[in-house]
């Protein structure tokens, strides 16, 4: 558990049995920020902060969905992040914050053991790096949230830039050429599609809770500008990476026309060769026991039949040009 105090005079790390204290001060505000697997966190949630019960359970629980909840003295919200995994999987990392006008407390969800946990720690991670180097000197726990909330959507925001420019390498061996195994080559497309899907998919979730949040102005007047800055954020990503799927709907429905085509114009030129060759091999099977025999073959009659079957080629070969199928 990692814990500060932010005054008008700076900000200090508070040792955790100094908590209760720094709690009860009027100059200021305490973030504390609980891990993934802290044992403490239950302890502090419910015995130090007097949390409702159903808000801790959230806490420790993994949340399908986002949301946000009122309380008489706090806010609950809870959002998740995307996190790349094996094989294009998408993991959501899930932060809970408990927000009132004394204190901001994060919780990191319970995260899938193929995670590092040090994933789970990046944005509260940069926003404490800047609160220590005093960069950031936030006036009340809606902005640190709001602080936090930011280098979530910074890092969807890096997250996009990255499926963006798999987007535009697929694009480029299309429009190349570049077929080359079209199995892995659609895969491959596929899995990115997956990643701009997971991405507008969370931001979206996102966006309709802090549209809740600011119908309920949740953070009162002087907290509605920072909530109009956090649903924006999660507005705009959520059609950014929703155009860059649509893009790449498009380069995918590109290439998968482009390989029907060719195989449409490969069944045709086969079936062309099937019409030549059908008369050809219905007739030699009839006449050629009949013709090409050790003793009796008869080198004029042999010529004739050949001729007959060369002619009839030709005549089919003129007449699929003529129609247009090769």
């Amino acid at each position: 558990m990692d814990a500060w105090l932010v005054t008008p005079d700076g900000v200090q790390r508070c040792p955790p049995d100094q908590l209760g204290a720094a709690l009860r001060r009027q100059d200021g505000f305490v973030w504390v920020d609980l891990p993934v697997g802290d044992p403490d966190t239950e302890r502090v949630l419910l015995e130090v902060f007097g949390f409702h019960p159903r808000a801790v359970h959230d806490c420790l629980q993994r949340n399908a969905l986002p949301k946000a909840h009122v309380y008489d003295d706090h806010l609950l919200v809870v959002l998740h992040a995307p996190e790349r995994g094996e094989g294009g999987h998408v993991h959501y990392l899930e932060l809970d914050q408990l927000v009132s006008s004394r204190y901001l407390v994060t919780v990191h969800g319970p995260i899938n053991p193929a995670v590092d946990p040090a994933a789970a720690l990046r944005e509260t991670g940069q926003v404490a790096a800047r609160l220590d180097a005093g960069r950031l000197r936030p006036a009340s726990p809606h902005a640190l949230s709001s602080s936090i909330v930011s280098a979530l959507a910074s890092r969807m925001r890096d997250d996009l830039a990255e499926r963006t420019t798999e987007v535009w390498r697929c694009e480029q061996e299309v429009t190349a050429g570049e077929l080359g195994d079209a199995e892995q080559f659609l895969d491959d497309m596929f899995r990115v599609r997956h990643g701009l899907l997971a991405i507008r998919t969370i931001a979206g979730l996102s966006h309709q809770i802090y549209g809740r949040m600011h119908a309920l102005d949740a953070y009162g007047e002087d907290g509605r500008a920072q909530l109009d800055n956090n649903l924006d954020q999660f507005d705009r990503l959520a059609t950014m990476a929703r155009t860059q799927e649509e893009y790449l709907h498009g380069v995918i429905d590109f290439y998968q026309t482009r390989m029907n085509t060719k195989m449409t114009i490969a069944a045709e030129r086969l079936a062309v060769i099937a019409a030549i060759t059908l008369p050809i091999t219905a007739l030699s099977s009839v006449m050629g026991m009949n013709v090409i025999v050790n003793s009796t073959t008869d080198p004029v009659f042999l010529t004739v039949l050949l001729v007959v079957m060369a002619t009839m080629s030709v005549l089919l070969l003129i007449w699929a040009k003529r129609r247009g199928w090769w």
